[in-house]
């Protein structure tokens, strides 16, 4: 039906009540038929003009009473009262006489019967033609604002799958009430037996401002059923009005972390990235090319994305000038061997960067464990020529990325690792360029990280392979990684190693059960075999020495860990003497230098 003959029909209707309306009132006010006279006709007049007149000031006509709420109801009774006081003054000036018996009683069924007649079709719409018979049963977490929100859309929206049926929240006040004809059932520990209840096919978690460790309780008990669970989008997406309060999503591992994301101090980030030449190591792989991502928001003059592979630096260069077209910045791409010492002096000459973020390194533990060899000169020599070319062109900030496998390494990755973190070091005592470590622990979603594996393993119908039943693991997602990375770099005085306050670690067991979940199948339907622990690793990871404890944070969530013992000779005498090595004896000297007297007890945890 189009505008117009919509308008047509309802001025057609109005008109009808709004006669009826008054000649009714006379009948039942003066008990006869005799209705037609001078003052009865000239007073339904004066109403029905002003009925159509302030019908189409409030935009009466313009209103979708398939989603009529008190907003309208107030319309409809500014138009009947408006209406009857023009009627009463007309009364009062032109005919001498006022009738408020009959002007009441005519008021009153003016509001019946057109607050009536809208308000029927939504009843009619809602009741006969809203089929719901091929909906989604669906449990809401959540009876709040928007937990109502959710329920309302999904009540109004036609063309939804889903169809509300229970409310579960923590307030005991709420529970035994109905929201929107949506009963409270109970608490999260009511989720399984609720969802058997009421046969729920669908659970919705609408607590947008939830923190992880109460999502992640929360999802517990979902995946105790076999009910599909999704999420509301975040508060700030709502508030800002990028997406719609029944846009859901689904659950991803990154919620279940446990941990409340880092928050960056943009004024200091971009006082030292704004206008300045920024170059990045590694800025194909999984954190360089995020950290390049976070870089090109806070509009530095240049970006260097330097890498050893073409295609990945090529898909960066490209994904950043794309995002970033009408930008004044630069993003030059160079392909650059961190062993070519020479090549990264010249790279370092030609741009003379402000700012080096250090990300490349090989980082697969059990590979480097059969090429002890490839990881010193990667992580070591590498890392050597990198921070020598900063020094020597004066370079202002220096950010390396390490590992939690720095600490007590038992691990050829590890061990190069914490001898980069050495290298570091020692060159902040020496030069004039600040140079800094972050120390991650394992990042979701990065190139050789358990997630894209255990991904992989689902999609072929299982089984999931973990190595050992108790290996736990401190995780982090790579834009939290990045955003450490940056901040570091504006927190740098020079010698530091930050850390971030990863929470308490996590079960890989646990990850890979939450993930066939969210995958949509069932721990029996996938499995889990056991593997045996691999070469060079630990069943824990450590974060810092006990030796290396600082001071508690300095910045929210993140720590800094003191200067440790530099053995710089050995390193060296590493360098000379590795070619001539064969690979078990390249193993025991990397770790026997990185383990040197440290024998301190390792900090399991540094969650405050």
């Amino acid at each position: 039906m189009t505008y117009k003959q919509r308008l047509s029909m309802f001025i057609i209707i109005d008109s009808f009540i709004v006669l009826a309306a008054i000649f009714v009132s006379h009948v039942l006010i003066g008990g006869n038929l005799d209705m037609v006279n001078l003052p009865i006709l000239f007073t339904a007049i004066v109403i029905l003009l002003s009925h159509h007149s302030l019908s189409f000031h409030f935009k009466l006509y313009k209103k979708a009473w398939e989603y009529a709420s008190t907003g309208e109801l107030i319309i409809i009774l500014k138009t009947a009262v408006a209406s009857i006081s023009i009627a009463l003054l007309f009364q009062l000036m032109m005919l001498d006489q006022v009738n408020i018996r009959l002007l009441t009683v005519t008021g009153l069924l003016h509001i019946l019967l057109i607050g009536g007649s809208r308000f029927c079709w939504r009843i009619f719409r809602d009741s006969i033609m809203q089929k719901d018979d091929k909906k989604f049963r669906t449990l809401i977490i959540g009876a709040g604002s928007a937990g109502t929100m959710v329920a309302r859309q999904l009540i109004k929206n036609n063309d939804t799958s889903l169809k509300p049926i229970a409310f579960i929240d923590d307030d005991r006040k709420k529970h035994h009430l109905d929201i929107l004809g949506v009963p409270v059932i109970g608490g999260t520990e009511q989720i399984v037996k609720a969802v058997e209840q009421y046969q729920i096919e669908n659970i919705v978690i609408a607590i947008p401002s939830l923190h992880k460790k109460e999502l992640n309780t929360i999802f517990q008990e979902c995946a105790k059923t076999d009910a599909k669970t999704q999420i509301i989008p975040m508060l700030e997406d709502l508030m800002t009005g990028k997406v719609s309060v029944n846009q859901f999503r689904d659950v991803q591992v990154e919620d279940l972390l446990g941990r409340e994301p880092v928050h960056l101090n943009i004024d200091s980030i971009s006082q030292y990235i704004s206008g300045k030449v920024v170059l990045v190591t590694g800025a194909g792989g999984s954190i360089g090319s995020e950290i390049c991502r976070q870089i090109a928001n806070f509009h530095p003059k240049k970006i260097i994305v330097l890498g050893h592979g073409e295609n990945s630096i090529y898909s960066i260069e490209t994904e950043l000038k794309m995002a970033h077209s009408n930008a004044t910045m630069e993003i030059i791409p160079e392909i650059a061997e961190l062993q070519d010492a020479k090549k990264m002096m010249s790279v370092m000459e030609r741009h003379q960067p402000d700012v080096v973020y250090h990300a490349a390194a090989h980082k697969h533990v059990p590979l480097m464990e059969r090429n002890p060899e490839e990881a010193v000169k990667n992580n070591v020599i590498g890392t050597l020529n990198a921070a020598n070319a900063a020094s020597w062109h004066g370079v202002k900030t220096f950010v390396m990325i390490s590992s939690d496998k720095a600490v007590n390494p038992t691990s050829v990755m590890g061990a190069t690792k914490r001898l980069a973190e050495m290298i570091i070091q020692h060159f902040d005592e020496t030069s004039a360029t600040k140079f800094v470590a972050v120390r991650f622990g394992n990042v979701l979603g990065s190139r050789g990280s358990v997630i894209p594996l255990f991904k992989k393993q689902i999609e072929r119908g299982g089984p999931i392979t973990v190595t050992h039943p108790d290996m736990v693991r401190y995780f982090m997602t790579i834009p939290e990684a990045s955003r450490l990375v940056l901040q570091a770099g504006s927190l740098a005085k020079g010698g530091e190693i930050f850390v971030l306050d990863m929470g308490e670690p996590v079960r890989i067991v646990d990850l890979a059960k939450n993930l066939i979940k969210l995958s949509g199948y069932t721990v029996e339907e996938i499995g889990i075999e056991y593997s045996g622990i691999r070469p060079g690793e630990k069943l824990f990871e450590e974060l810092l020495n006990a030796e290396e404890v600082h001071e508690p944070q300095v910045f929210p969530k993140i720590y800094i860990g003191k200067t440790a013992n530099l053995f710089m000779n050995d390193i060296e005498y590493l360098i000379d003497h590795y070619e001539n090595m064969d690979k078990e004896q390249i193993r025991a000297l990397v770790l026997s230098i990185a383990n040197k007297k440290t024998d301190a007890k390792p900090i399991m945890s540094i969650s405050s």
